[in-house]
């Protein structure tokens, strides 16, 4: 029975062992056969599979402001990665400590040792393709590594792959940032970078990659499609001035511990936006740019009282009205539709005209008049609100423009109250951008122009595309934009807007406070504006502010938002020296006592005493001269100058004696300031070599 149960395993291991044998010998059968045999078909295979055409990036295009300064650019970064079995063993072996070495000091994460381990076991196992480090280099970088040991023998010999990658860069850091935007990789975005990105983006190509542990490797087999960089787009911008905007705004929101806050300064005629800044609150005393509250729904509210320009456009339009015509505000108060009304600043009026209703920024003035000429025929005041465009888009040049909502009879929400409520700015809603339009047209005279920001599109020097001011169409005659700008103007020089007077220029402009609202009723929160133009009397460029939800104590649109305008248009007016009156003379010159003159250039001495009206009489063939004074004229002295002389330059700036001394070969040295009184070498002298002169001035 034992020897039965023995024979039986001994049996059963045999037959195992021989199962195992035969599995063995059929996988070495399979090994041979695959690596000999069916080899180059499967070698075929595997490289097949690595072998994918992959898109390479097009080099995206250029956003300038309007003198050419780039605001948004790609500049070109690097990785670096190695392929290990093209380098020669001697070529290798001699660099391969230095290189271990300076990238470790490169990099910093690795010491020498390990570099010089991780590359050489890349070329024991043959690998095409090992990826130093994933941190990306700038160019000047690359250059620098370009001229390592084995890498300064390029890619075909030395191994070393640069993989480019395109990063956005912006030169002036966040100046402008929301309107100029950016891309996500999901193809979302904002501003100009969004907007035109179709332009921006260029066409990608294409070319064949090898999939490699760490990466992929390019291969260059004369199939690939080179990328077509993207278009570059000009704007309008003016860099200088939108860092004014964005400062001026930024110490207001600050001062006033605003929650967010916008500025847009437009040029009349164009309708070019130079600047436009938009800054909301992320933390104490902390403001970014995250959303377009000029142009968006973000910034799409209740304008208040700076929407009384609209009303008294649609009162002179249709009636015979002038500014000099009265009406009774009364004590301060008056219930209209049912609802009291009363006065933002202060109170009982009385009897004022109608310029006095807008420089005080009357709301029961305003209603007032609105009521006893449209509250009959409500329709006929939205009809001129549409004849303005308020109800519609502009069709700005870039996405995301706010809708305007203006109230009509036939909506839900209409009551006996609302046209009076809405004659001083409550019940629509519109934008920054939209109310700002409004006003330039008044500024133009009347004409409405679309505001613009994008001036061209180019491709390299070639413009592709380009963009003129376009033409809205008129909105109210002459003569009602002539009284619109003089009731705007005393708004300055009298009334709620005196912060923004000056001496050098006149400003025309309103102020605007409205009350914020939280789910669907009004708090004791506020948006302060200013919307205006300057110079008034010579219109170029037209600007609003917003400051929305002061918290200081300040909540008018004259102490807070005004300050803004104020020194921005400061700015604006400085630089812009087409716009500057010719300032009178301080002193008016008697002709009866001649001017100083001493001595110079002929050509120059003449010029000056003909501007100042003063004869003289001039020498035939000489350059440098001297004064004679005669009376009430000059009589020139010629001063003589002979090769290797010392010339008599007393009298002359230093400048010109500088000039007739140095061509003679003298050192000069100087004391005091002014006009040369004395000279140490004697004119006519001969000069010796080398020889200095003092130069004594007064």
């Amino acid at each position: 029975m034992g020897k039965n149960i023995k024979k039986s395993i001994v049996t059963r291991v045999r037959v195992a062992f021989l199962c195992v044998c035969l599995f063995a010998g059929a996988i070495f059968y399979k090994v041979v056969r695959i690596q000999y045999l069916e080899g180059t078909k499967w070698r075929q295979i595997a490289k097949e599979s690595r072998i994918i055409y992959q898109p390479v990036y097009a080099t995206r295009g250029n956003i300038f402001s309007d003198n050419e300064s780039i605001l948004a650019t790609s500049l070109p970064f690097y990785r670096v990665a190695f392929d290990a079995t093209i380098c020669d063993d001697k070529v290798f072996n001699k660099g391969i400590d230095s290189l271990a070495f300076l990238l470790s000091r490169f990099y910093k994460d690795k010491s020498p040792e390990g570099y010089r381990r991780k590359i050489k076991n890349a070329r024991a196992e043959k690998r095409r393709y090992l990826r130093l480090h994933p941190m990306q280099i700038n160019y000047q970088e690359k250059k620098m590594m370009a001229s390592w040991p084995i890498f300064r023998a390029g890619k075909n010999k030395g191994g070393v792959i640069f993989e480019k990658v395109d990063k956005r860069f912006r030169p002036f850091g966040s100046l402008a940032q929301r309107t100029i935007g950016r891309m996500t990789e999901d193809g979302n975005g904002s501003g100009l970078e969004f907007t035109y990105n179709r332009q921006l983006a260029g066409k990608d190509g294409e070319a064949l990659f090898e999939r490699m542990a760490g990466g992929n490797k390019p291969i260059y087999d004369g199939t690939e499609i080179k990328p077509l960089p993207g278009y570059d787009i000009k704007t309008t911008i003016d860099i200088n001035l939108q860092d004014v905007a964005e400062n001026a705004l930024y110490k207001a929101l600050v001062l006033n511990n605003a929650q967010y806050g916008c500025v847009i300064l437009m040029e009349v005629k164009t309708g070019a936006i130079k600047a436009i800044a938009n800054l909301g609150k992320a933390g104490e005393g902390v403001y970014v740019e995250n959303y377009n509250y000029a142009v968006g729904d973000h910034g799409r509210t209740e304008p208040g009282s700076t929407f009384k320009l609209a009303s008294m456009m649609a009162l002179f339009e249709d009636t015979d009205l002038t500014p000099e015509d009265t009406v009774d505000t009364g004590h301060g108060r008056q219930v209209f539709g049912g609802v009291s009304m009363g006065e933002a600043h202060g109170g009982g009026f009385g009897k004022i005209s109608i310029s006095q209703v807008f420089e005080k920024s009357s709301n029961v003035g305003t209603a007032k008049l609105i009521e006893t000429h449209f509250g009959k025929n409500p329709e006929k005041y939205i009809a001129y609100l549409q004849q303005f465009g308020i109800d519609k888009p502009l069709g700005f040049q870039m996405h995301g423009e706010a809708k305007p909502y203006i109230r009509k009879t036939t909506d839900r929400g209409w009551s006996r109250s609302t046209l009076s409520r809405m004659a001083i700015g409550y019940g629509l809603k519109i934008s920054p951008l939209q109310t700002l339009a409004f006003y330039n047209a008044v500024a133009n005279n009347g004409i409405k122009v679309k505001p613009m920001i994008v001036k061209e599109i180019r491709k390299a020097d070639a413009v592709v595309d380009s963009f003129e001011t376009e033409t809205l169409g008129r909105i109210c005659s002459e003569e009602t934009a002539k009284q619109l700008r003089s009731i705007m103007e005393a708004v300055v020089e009298k009334g709620t807007g005196k912060q923004v007077k000056n001496l050098n220029y006149k400003v025309a402009g309103k102020t605007g406070t409205s009350w914020k609202t939280k789910n669907g009723k009004y708090i004791k929160d506020y948006s302060t504006s200013f919307a205006g133009y300057f110079p008034a009397d010579n219109p170029k460029y037209s600007c609003i502010i917003i400051i929305d939800t002061p918290k200081k104590g300040r909540i008018y649109g004259g102490d807070v938002a005004a300050p803004v305008f104020r020194e921005l248009a400061d700015k604006a007016y400085v630089r812009d020296l087409a716009i500057h009156k010719p300032f009178a003379a301080l002193i008016t010159p008697d002709k009866r006592v001649l001017p100083p003159v001493k001595a110079g250039q002929q050509e120059e001495l003449t010029l000056i005493c003909n501007r100042i009206g003063i004869s003289s009489h001039p020498v035939a063939d000489q350059e440098w001269i001297k004064a004679d004074s005669q009376a009430h004229s000059y009589a020139w002295k010629p001063v003589p100058l002979q090769v290797g002389r010392v010339p008599d330059v007393s009298g002359m700036t230093l400048r010109d004696a500088l000039f007739l001394l140095g061509n003679q070969g003298l050192k000069v040295k100087k004391v005091g300031l002014g006009r040369v009184q004395k000279q140490s070498l004697e004119p006519g002298s001969p000069i010796q070599k080398g020889s200095t002169i003092i130069l004594t001035l007064s």
